[in-house]
């Protein structure tokens, strides 16, 4: 089965929203065993949109669209796939009853009559449940080909193709399943990475791409058979070979973040942490919070945006005036302060130049972190001269990094 996407929403075209529906969609697509060939964006203009969603019908067995499924006059979505399969809308009671009833159930007694143009269908159209919303999604079937609309927003849209799109859709497709396994690691470049593992580079069923993001170097693996389960008996034993090969430089895979390994890390061991961050505003706490169990280990977080208050919370002067706000020393006294002050096992501090201009003389991205367990104190330099926003994201990734390390080479010592 051959697939296209479309993103529908002049906001997108606009550049004030990402298209995350789109990327959601496509990394689901090959476990389906679907091929997906194009992905257009095309904003709120109805003949347009009905050129284009024409084209990949004409081209494709299934049609993917996200937006544009609203109430207002610019919600063109419906309107236009019923120009592609010449069919007129209408309304459907039983999605109007239940349209008009959940806006009673929010205190709504009239519903905006606008609004009635979420219950239109055509005859080739089923409405599909939408419970985070007023638009129902369109599952529309022709001539052996499939439109299916969905939402805009990301919470209906995700929800929508997790519980009644994609379990419809499994099976029908009769190629072959991609499968795919991802190994993160950390602390080793890229080129480092590309010849430890060179001789599994050969492999071309599975596969195996390496990547540089944000928290390291990943490697996918990746299998084509006709069924799941034979492409995770290919995927397996390489997998498990490129973690052998790799050692402790791996900090997890697939869908785990760098915060919740870190998190089950400190949980596992029974240890708390705590941070000060300046540059940073209190990122890496809310990164930390984001992870599932981090009310068990994460005792607080202080943001010292001001050198006073860096004082005011236990980093003796005298550091300040002897190295300087951004120094390692800073570092390492705002982390023992984050830790007795919050009585914490470990402590984290942050601290650097985001930008937009130098700081004592130190360059933008220049960034110290941190960190005292309560035997030995260490700090890690980063030096990552981009936009603040990035600077940021980058302090907080390798915070994390330092402390996943800091587990992983106290074990023996103190941790275990």
């Amino acid at each position: 089965m051959d697939a296209e996407i479309v993103s529908i929403g002049t906001e997108i075209l606009l550049g004030e929203i990402l298209d995350t529906n789109a990327q959601y969609v496509a990394a689901h697509l090959p476990a389906l065993g679907i091929n997906l060939y194009r992905m257009s964006q095309i904003g709120d203009y109805q003949d347009r949109l009905a050129n284009v969603l024409r084209d990949a019908w004409n081209r494709a067995d299934l049609v993917l669209c996200t937006g544009g499924l609203g109430p207002t006059e610019d919600d063109v979505t419906r309107n236009a796939i019923a120009d592609v399969l010449a069919e007129d809308v209408y309304v459907d009671s039983d999605l109007e009853a239940e349209l008009r009833a959940g806006f009673a159930r929010r205190g709504n007694r009239n519903m905006p009559e606008r609004n009635i143009k979420q219950a239109w269908l055509t005859l080739s159209t089923q409405a599909i449940p939408n419970p985070h919303g007023t638009a129902p999604g369109w599952w529309s079937e022709k001539n052996g080909k499939i439109i299916i609309a969905m939402p805009g927003p990301p919470a209906e849209m995700t929800r929508m193709w997790d519980v009644e799109v994609e379990p419809r859709l499994r099976g029908r497709s009769t190629g072959a399943v991609i499968v795919s396994r991802t190994v993160k690691t950390v602390g080793i470049g890229e080129g480092q990475v590309d010849e430890m593992v060179s001789p599994l580079l050969k492999s071309t069923n599975p596969s195996i791409g390496v990547y540089a993001r944000a928290d390291g170097i990943h490697l996918r693996v990746t299998a084509r058979s006709q069924q799941a389960e034979e492409g995770l008996r290919l995927v397996e034993p390489v997998e498990r070979e490129l973690r052998r090969i790799l050692g402790s430089a791996v900090w997890g895979g697939d869908a785990d973040t760098l915060e919740s390994v870190v998190v089950r890390m400190l949980s596992e061991r029974n240890l708390t942490v705590a941070t000060m961050e300046s540059c940073t505003g209190g990122m890496l706490a809310s990164v930390l919070t984001d992870a599932p169990g981090s009310s068990d280990v994460f005792r607080g977080g202080l943001v010292t945006y001001a050198t006073g208050l860096k004082e005011s919370f236990g980093v003796p002067a005298s550091v300040i005036d002897t190295y300087g706000v951004v120094s390692n020393e800073t570092a390492i006294a705002m982390a023992t302060a984050a830790r007795r002050t919050l009585g914490s096992d470990i402590g984290i501090g942050v601290t650097g130049v985001a930008g937009p201009a130098e700081q004592e003389g130190r360059p933008i991205g220049e960034v110290h972190i941190g960190l005292d367990d309560g035997v030995e104190a260490q700090s890690l330099l980063i030096n990552f001269p981009q936009r603040r926003e990035a600077v940021k994201r980058r302090a907080v990734t390798n915070a994390l990094q330092l402390i996943r390390r800091a587990l992983i080479t106290n074990d023996v010592r103190k941790l275990v």
